[in-house]
């Protein structure tokens, strides 16, 4: 490492990037505390085994929605009033869905509760805009990296405590998950600085917004072409991991809770390795480009190995040999981001991240579809990876749209 990059690394971050990177953090962290509760609190108010199934994927697949809907809405409005004012409000309302979710008496309110949360789920798109408007666009994947690492703490932390307290009470991880997201609003009401000067603001208009009009927009950026397609699959293929993991994991090798929470936190050590300390010197060496297809290709033959894993044990070795994998999703944002002026960051990010929570509404409804069609199998039957080989053959997909584009666009 040269003395400059030994200087960047020990370099303390801005208070206003901390924030942000705490505020992404405490919002993965109050996702992660609710996790393992979840489920459970939706059992509270059914009975039968196969309408908990039912309502637990539709409340699922109603926050995506509702997500896919409004968070174009949420970044260009970051794009017009700023970023501080929008994401303190998000934020806001993160911590009160939360803090709603102990007060619900119906699984129709609950179903409600969880719709209105969708609505401000967009302080994703709208952190990721405030660390384009902060960092220079050659260090623009770096920056958003950090966010990559933020969301692997979060994971770390989050499962953990939200499974103990919620053995103590299954409102616990709830109120927890609140005030840690309400005292952020209050820490960022008194530190967080605005990032998007006045004369970089764009006016709002509502079809703009509109998170069809937004994707359609991504797709004409120039130089992004077919990386949108690469993006969506490869937001699919991991959203179909993540949904059917412990499912899968279950069927597969009778893992215990503890045992797929020790699986989620060697991925969030993986994503931290990678996107908080590694990234910015990886990218530097081998380029934005080489970072996507590496990390696409790494993807894909690791699905393909957990479909094919016959132990457990196999698992666990399979996430850690994967870590090049979380350098492909800041490298594929950077590009996004580098395409579009300042004052354009917010919405192109909302509906980056509209066009995600659409992706694992899609992801959720199949991929669980399939995990009930081959679950009377037998635990050695390799019909029980088929969850993995979908994602890896769509992932698969994602690496040769990538490879193409890349390679004409050089």
């Amino acid at each position: 490492m040269t003395s400059s990059e030994q200087t960047d690394a020990v370099k303390p971050l801005p208070t206003n990037v901390r924030f942000v990177l705490i505020t992404v953090f405490l919002d993965i962290l109050g996702i992660g505390l609710i996790i393992p509760v979840l489920p459970r609190l939706v059992a509270s108010y059914t009975l039968q085994a196969d309408s908990q199934a039912y309502w637990y994927g539709a409340i699922v697949a109603i926050y995506g929605v509702m997500q896919f809907i409004f968070a174009p809405m949420i970044g260009a409005l970051s794009d017009r009033y700023g970023r501080r004012p929008v994401l303190l409000i998000c934020v806001f309302g993160l911590g009160l869905n939360f803090l709603l979710l102990t007060q619900v008496t119906t699984i129709y309110w609950m179903l409600l509760v969880r719709a209105l949360g969708g609505i401000t789920a967009g302080n994703l798109s709208v952190a990721n805009a405030y660390i384009a408007d902060v960092s220079s666009p050659e260090n623009r994947a770096k920056a958003l990296g950090k966010i990559g690492a933020m969301f692997g703490l979060g994971f770390i932390c989050g499962p953990v405590i939200g499974g103990m307290l919620g053995e103590m009470h299954i409102h616990y991880p709830f109120y927890l998950a609140a005030a840690v997201a309400l005292g952020n609003v209050v820490y960022g009401y008194f530190t967080l600085p605005e990032s998007l000067p006045a004369d970089h603001r764009k006016a709002f208009h509502i079809s703009a917004a509109n998170p069809f009009a937004g994707l359609s927009g991504l797709a004409h950026l120039r130089g992004v072409g077919a990386l949108v397609w690469v993006y969506a699959l490869t937001m699919f293929a991991q959203f179909t991991l993540q949904t059917t993991w412990v499912l899968s994991t279950e069927l597969r090798f009778g893992w215990t809770p503890m045992q797929n929470g020790f699986s989620l936190f060697m991925v969030g050590v993986s994503s931290v390795l990678m996107q908080g300390v590694f990234l910015g010197r990886y990218i530097k060496r081998v380029g934005d480009a080489n970072a996507v297809l590496i990390g696409l290709a790494s993807s894909t033959i690791a699905l393909s190995m957990y479909g094919l894993a016959n132990q457990g044990w196999m698992m666990y070795v399979l996430i850690l040999c994967n870590v090049l994998a979380f350098a492909a999703g800041p490298a594929l944002q950077g590009f996004f981001s580098r395409a579009v002026d300042a004052r354009s960051q917010g919405l192109a990010m909302g509906s980056l991240t509209a066009l995600a929570s659409i992706m694992s509404v899609f992801a959720t409804l199949i991929g669980t579809s399939i995990v009930g069609q081959v679950s009377h199998f037998s635990k050695g039957s390799v019909w029980l990876g088929a969850p993995f080989f979908l994602a890896a053959s769509v992932q698969l997909m994602a690496l040769t749209l990538a490879l193409r584009h890349l390679k004409k666009s050089s």
